[in-house]
């Protein structure tokens, strides 16, 4: 694939341009996205990324056009999974929700950095180490067999070690000063959260680094579209948050099915790896060919199809559909009473309808899925706080 200096020069300059646009039009004053505004520019990010496929169809051919859209469609489902954790990081700051628009930017950004490191680091690794292909392949499978444990959902304080440093150092705030970085408290300049957070999410993704480079590289090996699928794959990022913000709980077996694509890709890279194996202990430092590399097609139709069952699966599940019911009443109604959670009195007024709504859904579920006796009386001490602060009368009739 012969890609200009020009073609990549002017790729860039247009990632770099959208993302300027993203920041001064979109996230520069600090507001909450309203739904429509949310999906009016998720689908003009989505339909850039399906022009640019085309584009490379045109311009390199079929092979190279199905390498982009494998590339983008699987680093866009390890981007939603990404947002999970994104949502647990700006929930135990307490990130207010006017300011979370500037935080997913930073991450998108952060995120775009270290991934085009990784990318030119793993490309000149391929070209120069075949045993590369082994090491990505291991990588990919241990991460698929990781997302199949259970994972602690505790939302307690993200203390990693830089920003323990960062306490330790440097004065900090225990409050936000809007979007700032930096506040003056009692004539002393200190950190606010908004940095340790940002601190805490560009930390993240160096390690989501580690899994995504590798995935598509099984892809592709062709630098240009892994750095393009990847910058597309996170480009709109910050207004799917805000568009599936209360669909991304009913996605109960989203991990399942990337560790199915994960565990996919290893393979792919381990058959790979032995046809262009040079290793000594492994047939003698020969190549392997018996079984015969995965096709391009083969790749996108296992993507395409995992992703789609395990979205069905998870919309469709009664059990998924309980869970994630309960957990997202618990979210907005400890978001309702937090007052530092937002100022604007329109989103207080939506939580507070999202809560009400949640607790009649959670009372009509049925039986066997119904919170057991000790988490039923946790939920109607949380909603009994709700309708306090709000003064309203609960479904149920009762004035509190």
């Amino acid at each position: 694939m012969d890609v200009s200096p020009l073609i990549w020069g002017l790729t860039i300059v247009v990632i770099a341009g959208l993302l300027a646009f993203d920041f001064f039009f979109h996230v520069r004053k600090a507001h909450i996205p309203t739904l429509k505004e949310a999906a009016i520019w998720s689908a003009i990010y989505v339909g850039l990324a399906v022009a640019f496929g085309f584009f490379v169809l045109w311009e390199w051919g079929g092979r190279y056009g199905g390498e982009y859209y494998a590339g983008y469609i699987t680093e866009k489902a390890l981007s939603v999974d990404n947002l999970f954790v994104f949502l647990i990081i700006m929930a135990s700051f307490k990130v207010p929700r006017e300011d979370q628009q500037k935080v997913l930017l930073f991450g998108i950004v952060f995120a775009l950095f270290a991934r085009s490191a990784f990318i030119f680091v793993g490309a000149a690794a391929i070209n120069n180490f075949s045993w590369v292909f082994y090491l990505f392949g291991a990588i990919l499978i241990y991460t698929a067999l990781s997302l199949l444990k259970e994972e602690d959902e505790e939302e307690g304080e993200i203390d990693n070690f830089v920003i323990r440093l960062a306490k330790k150092w440097f004065h900090t705030s225990d409050e936000y000063d809007g979007d700032k970085m930096f506040t003056v408290v009692n004539g002393k300049r200190m950190l606010t959260p908004m940095l340790l957070v940002m601190i805490a999410i560009g930390g993240t993704d160096l390690l989501f680094a580690l899994d995504s480079i590798p995935a598509i590289f099984g892809l592709t090996q062709e630098s240009y579209i892994v750095f393009t699928a990847t910058a597309f794959s996170l480009m709109g990022l910050r207004q799917l948050f805000f568009l599936i913000d209360g669909l991304l709980d009913r996605l109960v077996f989203l991990s399942y099915g990337l560790a199915v694509i994960l565990g996919f890709i290893g393979v792919k890279l381990f058959i790979h790896a032995l046809h262009k194996n040079e290793i000594p202990f492994i047939n003698g430092g020969e190549h392997v060919t018996v079984i015969p590399e995965v096709s391009i097609a083969v790749s996108l139709s296992v993507i395409v199809g995992v992703l789609a069952i395990t979205v069905i699966a998870s919309l469709l599940s009664p059990k998924g559909k309980a869970e994630s019911t309960i957990k997202a009443a618990k979210a907005n109604a400890e978001h309702y009473l937090d007052g530092s959670y937002t100022h604007d009195p329109a989103e207080h007024d939506r939580l507070y309808a999202v809560v009400a709504a949640k607790e009649q859904q959670i009372a009509d579920l049925p039986e066997k899925f119904q919170p057991d006796a000790k988490e039923r009386a946790e939920l109607d001490a949380l909603f009994a706080r709700v309708h306090e602060a709000h003064g309203d009368v609960s479904p149920g009739g009762k004035t509190l």
